[in-house]
């Protein structure tokens, strides 16, 4: 439409013009074609009349090409928004407007999303007839908005980092046709992972997958390796692009312009290109959907490496590496599934290591965890690729073995413990692992992995008890011993509640007259109402292995306390009551002081008790295992080392600690008249015990023989069924009462 031509946008008025002067008709076609709008007029059949210099400049039509043409016949072709059309000419004969935001297309094809305004244009009052269209770019607040709403979108519906990465790349491409977006990340080597990259081929991304940053690594490597964009206008002779030309040569990329993704401190953590089939620079669009992309793709890449962690620490070993206990049932559940559907064999090993602790308390931890690592990395050595492996806790470890006999599982544990004996180094050190296995075959010996792994802990444990350095099968005999011991530990737990254990007591007599009391040693005894006398050497172990053992010593000193106060008030003379200490109760700070409190409680003194540790007290480093002993030392108690001879490493903590008696073990006592090595040890106890001002009480005596050779070389004080069986404490007194005066 000429501008002569042009309506008069306001009417006829009172007082003006009908028409437009030439002066005025030039300013608002210089006005009109200044706007940044695109403007479009159509008369009473829908065909534009007239259009803007903002429209050319918007889509790249120039007027004589959208003249005398519907506006949907130049904008709106296949690609528009479905019935959009119907809506606007809807809205317009009922409303008399509309106003809408959609994704038109330009000329070359470039998308641009734009806000029209359409008012309906009154032929009555000067208008054309038809309507008068104002389109302003939106494409740059669109595009933020919907990038940004589909990533989060994604990223709440918990997408796949690549499929995220896709996303953007896809979403880049729709709006800037003329680009191929692609996106790497870049690993804590340094080294290149594509992500997402649509519009390269896969071997174009298989050949980019790990290779190492650097300042001659193509536009992206580059990029990442700088810390900044890098534009490569001419890959054909750009030196970055020397080693990677010819991987592009068939793709018909001309240019790449990459930017390095940061993360939220600054580091480099993926880059975001674009590919371009002409030499040229990025335009403002590029830039601003670089802009949006990269804060995307750094929050996705960012989220991603949390979850990621997140996932680590609650299913993988921190230290190992290896799949927890928690991760491994999750992966068996599925490795046992495909073995039922296939009806083929499995085997579960446990794998515990022999005297781990040792290597901690003489070692170091960290020689422990060296020693984890190493036995972590010959572990998963062992395995094929359809074998499972995980940490369970401390130092044991499972394996389980899909497609897999009987004798091909034992094969492996003995192979396993052939490669854990292989000489290993420690910080500082060389050291020879062992470990003992044991192993419960699917489907016989269980069908869930939580069975299987209790049954091979089973066997496991028989092993450590017979042969340390072995391997054992699980049999239902272990089974049937591991719910028995089960039961035992549940029925001491609520007899340790209700007190229904007691205390029986052996007196200790002088060698020089036996009827005469030295003192008497306190014996748990528990008398079970359905299975009887359950003896020490069954429900001791129990206490300790279940964490009761510390509840039974202090009770323990608890009564034979209250029963000493009881004999001292009836007048009976009792030197002292020894009691056995566990070496868990000396960990606990508070232990000596709960010593003391118990004697002031019943008006006794500290030379009232024979405090009986072993040696592995004795040579216990921990802190609070020294500050009890030397707190007793200061209150007046006495040490008996129990059991003395049977350990190791003895004789250079006797002179270091404050020990005053020495029990000399039954094992020698027993062979005493049939063994000269027995009495050869005897008499250097004896010795030594002498030398160092000590008390020697020998225990288990029950012969006149073994009586007649302790009195002869020395030994003052004896123990033993010779003189008396473990008594409760009435037929003590009855003994007591049969005596003569205890000995001083």
């Amino acid at each position: 439409m000429p501008a002569s031509d042009l309506p008069n946008a306001a009417g006829p008025g009172p007082g003006s013009p009908a028409t437009l002067t030439t002066l005025q008709e030039q300013a608002m076609r210089n006005a009109l074609d200044a706007s940044d709008n695109a403007i479009v007029m159509s008369n009473t059949d829908r065909r534009v009349v007239y259009v803007n210099a903002g429209f050319t400049r918007l889509f790249g039509y120039p007027a004589s090409e959208v003249l005398g043409k519907r506006l949907s016949e130049t904008l709106f072709d296949a690609r528009a928004e479905p019935g959009i059309l119907d809506y606007i000419r809807h809205t317009i004969e009922t409303e008399g407007k509309a106003r809408v935001e959609t994704l038109l297309y330009g000329k070359t094809g470039q998308p641009r999303w734009v806000s029209m305004v359409i008012n309906a244009s009154d032929a009555n009052v000067g208008g054309t007839g038809g309507t008068i269209t104002v389109l302003t770019d939106i494409t740059l607040t669109k595009m933020h908005e919907v990038l940004q709403k589909r990533v989060l979108e994604g990223m709440v519906n918990e997408l796949p980092l690549t499929e995220l990465m896709t996303l953007v790349c896809r979403e880049v491409e729709r709006i800037a046709p003329e680009v191929t977006a692609s996106i790497l990340a870049v690993d804590d080597a340094g080294c290149l992972r594509p992500l997402a990259a649509p519009g390269l081929s896969p071997e174009i991304c298989e050949k980019i997958n790990g290779v190492r940053m650097g300042p001659f690594t193509g536009s992206c490597g580059t990029a990442a390796f700088r810390g900044q964009p890098v534009l490569t206008t001419d890959i054909a002779t750009d030196p970055l692009w020397d080693n990677y030309r010819a991987l592009f040569a068939s793709t018909g990329f001309k240019a790449c312009w990459s930017s390095p993704i940061m993360d939220h401190r600054g580091k480099v953590i993926g880059t975001f290109a674009f590919y371009f089939r002409e030499n040229r620079e990025p335009d403002e669009l590029h830039r601003r959907l670089v802009d949006v992309g990269l804060h995307l793709c750094a929050l996705a890449i960012e989220r991603a490496t949390a979850a990621a962690r997140i996932h680590q620490l609650a299913f993988f070993d921190g230290l190992t590496g290896l799949p927890n206990r928690s991760m491994l049932r999750s992966s068996a559940g599925r490795t046992l599934e495909s073995l039922y559907q296939d009806k083929r064999p499995g085997a579960l090993l446990f794998i515990n290591l022999d005297r781990f602790k040792q290597v901690n308390d003489t070692l170091g931890h960290a020689a422990g965890d060296a020693l984890l690592c190493e036995v972590a990395t010959r572990l998963t050595q062992a395995l094929r690729a359809r074998d499972l492996i995980g940490r369970l806790s401390g130092d044991e470890f499972a394996l389980l073995l899909s497609e897999c006999a009987t004798g091909d599982a034992i094969h492996a544990a003995q192979r396993i413990l052939d490669d854990l004996a292989r000489p290993m180094r420690l910080p500082g050190h060389e050291y020879i692992a062992q470990a003992s296995v044991g192993i419960a075959m699917y489907p016989d010996d269980g069908t869930t992995i939580d069975t299987l792994l209790r049954h091979a802990d089973q066997a496991m444990n028989q092993a450590k008890s017979e042969q340390r350095h072995s391997l054992q099968l699980f049999s239902p005999e272990m089974n049937r011993r591991a719910q028995e011991r089960a039961r035992l530990e549940r029925d001491l737990r609520h007899a340790l509640a209700e007190r229904r254990l007691t205390l029986h007591y052996q007196p200790q007599v002088l060698s020089t007259s036996p009827r005469t009391l030295h003192g008497v040693e306190a014996l748990a005894r528990w008398n079970h109402p359905e299975r009887g006398a359950v003896p020490p050497s069954q429900f001791i172990p129990v206490a300790e292995e279940a964490g009761l053992i510390h509840e039974l010593t202090l009770w323990v000193l608890e009564e034979a306390c209250t029963q000493l106060a009881l004999w001292r008030a009836s007048g009976r003379d009792v030197r002292a009551v020894a009691v056995n200490l566990s070496g868990h109760s000396f960990h606990h700070p508070e232990f000596a002081q709960q010593i003391s409190d118990t004697l002031a409680r019943h008006q006794l003194h500290a030379g009232d008790l024979m405090l009986e540790i072993t040696e592995s007290v004795m040579m216990d480093a921990r802190a609070e295992t020294r500050a009890n002993i030397a707190a007793l030392h200061s209150k007046g108690f006495k040490l008996s080392l129990d059991d003395f001879g049977t350990g190791y490493s003895s004789l250079s903590y006797l002179h270091r600690l404050p020990i005053s008696e020495l029990k000399l073990d039954m094992a020698f006592v027993r062979d005493l008249t049939s063994s000269s090595t027995a009495r050869a040890l005897t008499v250097s106890v004896l010795s030594i015990a002498h030398s160092l001002e000590m008390v020697v009480v020998a225990e288990g005596v029950e012969t006149a023989g073994q009586q007649q050779w302790l009195q002869a070389h020395g030994c003052p004080v004896m123990q033993g069924f010779l003189f008396g069986h473990p008594m409760p404490p009435g037929e003590l007194e009855a003994w007591l009462d049969a005596a003569p005066r205890s000995g001083r």
